[in-house]
């Protein structure tokens, strides 16, 4: 019976892999499957280290969640090349800014994030089972994006946190996943939170996931992406009037890396 079961496993297993040969949709799938499980599973266990290590939620879980996402990479083939991480080390608060590409965002933000270090992300996440647990327990903060008036109330929140709890914020300021090679045009609250806090902008750019990763053409291999963590933009003496500009500057010099780092011209 042991036999048989090993047998039938096997076959499985070898049936999978020539389908993952063969149909570039079907690796795909596979792929992103196993991603999806690797999160909700690695989610529920962090969560309880989390919980029995901090007891709630704390930007101190952080540590906990990046030691275990930045495993993931080797189940996917990924490396990484980074440099700049010299320009975290600013004094006090920040704003950290940088480009959504995919699903996968995660194991590179994992990858560099700097200690006392919280994300702003859409109040959906919020929902999905052991992630949007592990990502509460993180200290994650939510905005509800379809709600204008609500979110700008968070982000006048965030900038008073911050500030006393000495913490810096990550923000991907295109506002959702952009998988094309470029950026989209960026949106201006984190450029706001910037000035109202009076804290530096450090731009963080990750070159384009399109040669091993790509949802239209159903492409997912290991592959290696660059970082470059860009020195700090100051803020300070800027007023709301500044906003537009920074926001142009910000974009205009990530967009710049972003094509270098991908080796496409600008």
């Amino acid at each position: 019976m042991e036999l048989s079961w090993l047998l039938w496993g096997t076959a499985v297993l070898l049936l999978l892999h020539v389908l993952m040969e063969l149909s570039p949709t079907v690796n795909f799938a596979l792929r992103i499957s196993f991603y999806c499980v690797l999160c909700l599973v690695f989610s529920a266990l962090a969560a309880a280290a989390c919980l029995l290590v901090n007891g709630g939620r704390t930007v101190k879980n952080m540590r906990i969640i990046k030691a275990v996402v930045r495993t993931f990479k080797y189940f996917f083939g990924l490396r990484f090349e980074v440099k700049g991480l010299e320009n975290f080390k600013v004094e006090g608060p920040a704003i950290i800014v940088s480009n959504h590409q995919s699903v996968l965002d995660m194991m590179g933000l994992m990858e560099i994030l700097p200690d006392n270090c919280v994300q702003v992300a859409k109040k959906e996440l919020i929902y999905m089972g052991s992630v949007g647990l592990i990502i509460y327990l993180g200290g994650v903060i939510f905005i509800n994006r379809k709600s204008t008036s609500s979110a700008k109330m968070v982000m006048s929140e965030v900038a008073k946190t911050m500030v006393a709890e000495n913490v810096k914020v990550w923000v991907y300021p295109e506002g959702t996943r952009n998988c094309t090679g470029d950026l989209l045009p960026f949106k201006k609250g984190a450029f706001h939170l910037a000035i109202q806090a009076q804290v530096p902008v450090i731009p963080v750019v990750y070159s384009s996931f399109t040669t091993f990763y790509n949802p239209k053409t159903k492409l997912f291999t290991s592959g290696k992406i660059k970082v470059e963590v860009l020195p700090p933009i100051e803020t300070k003496g800027l007023t709301s009037d500044d906003v537009t500009d920074l926001t142009d500057r910000c974009f205009s010099t990530m967009r710049e890396t972003l094509f270098r780092l991908s080796g496409r011209p600008s």
